[in-house]
């Protein structure tokens, strides 16, 4: 299958590496530098358990030249989703499918703007990545990608699927695809966000009373305004597999940590501002998830500690 990959970050370079063990990928990302480096060097990953592989994808810093691709999936950031996809138009045919796995939800209002519904495909994933280097990965974890449709039939997904299967990443199509993007949302949305907010990993979440309490108060409340969407979620059930995630992944630091930590811009309007978004809409009240998103755009405001000027 021809493939192109928008974004060559932590999960773009993970996904886009497996994918290319069998089928052409290309990678696309404005760095020039990374690019080069990933044509030069191929992908490590550095495994759960330790082990290395490799994978060689094409990079590209655009799409200049290339013909629209079978799949396009879609792993930049959210705020620059718009920029990426008018950017690269021409990866985009009658037949191409469009897949979102990135963080956060309702990417499909976005992609509908350069895309049919009928070719989207909106998904989530449980693998985990982080940027050792520029060719270098940490694949933290594993587990299943789902994906599903805004509208239309599951088989049409069967290709994408197969060519998931067949390179050692388990994928399932889904009709309850909403219902599992909330589901990691509940996570994205309470406890990434304030180990990014309190620059701590994971587990700390379980060792302190205060921060828990936190947590809590946004899982609950985004769990209600699911509800308020029909989603049926129970509250106990959630909150449960929340502390057994955190407690297998005590040492874990979410994208928000990294971004904050570095000074750049997070995405927490796809994240919390989803919940706020959601809350607005069906009329349940989620104040904290309002609260959560000015305090992150807040943090985001302040220079980067590595990019404070000298008084020296």
């Amino acid at each position: 299958m021809k493939i192109a990959v928008l974004g060559a970050g932590a999960m773009g370079m993970l996904i886009g590496g497996y994918l290319s063990r069998g089928n052409n990928v290309t990678l696309i990302d404005v760095d020039a530098g990374k690019a080069e480096a990933i044509n030069r060097e191929g992908i490590r990953i550095i495994e759960p358990d330790g082990s290395v592989t490799h994978a060689h994808p094409r990079a590209a810093t655009g799409s200049e030249g290339m013909e629209p691709a079978e799949l396009l999936i879609v792993f930049v950031k959210a705020m620059y989703t718009e920029s990426a996809l008018a950017a690269n138009r021409r990866l985009i045919g009658p037949g191409t499918r469009v897949l979102t796995l990135q963080n956060g939800a309702g990417h499909e209002a976005l992609l509908a703007r350069f895309v049919a519904r009928a070719q989207i495909v909106i998904g989530t994933t449980q693998h985990n990545s982080s940027v050792v280097d520029r060719t270098t990965v940490h694949h933290g974890a594993g587990g299943p990608t789902f994906i599903g449709v805004p509208e239309g039939s599951l088989e049409g997904l069967r290709p994408i699927v197969e060519s998931f299967r067949a390179c050692g990443l388990a994928c399932e199509p889904s009709a309850e695809i909403q219902r599992m993007i909330w589901r990691k949302l509940f996570t994205n949305a309470s406890a990434s966000v304030l180990t990014g907010v309190l620059q701590t990993p994971m587990g700390f979440l379980l060792d302190s009373a205060d921060a828990w309490a936190m947590t809590e108060t946004l899982l609950r409340e985004a769990v209600d305004v699911a509800n308020g969407d029909g989603m049926g979620f129970e509250y106990a059930q959630i909150a449960a597999e929340l502390q057994q995630h955190l407690a297998h992944a005590r040492e874990g630091k979410t994208s928000i940590y990294a971004d904050l930590r570095a000074g750049r811009k997070t995405e927490v309007d796809t994240i919390n501002g989803s919940v706020a978004r959601a809350s607005r809409r069906n009329g349940v009240p989620a104040p904290s998830h309002e609260f959560m998103v000015h305090l992150v755009h807040a943090l985001e405001s302040r220079q980067a500690p590595d990019k404070e000027e000298s008084h020296a």
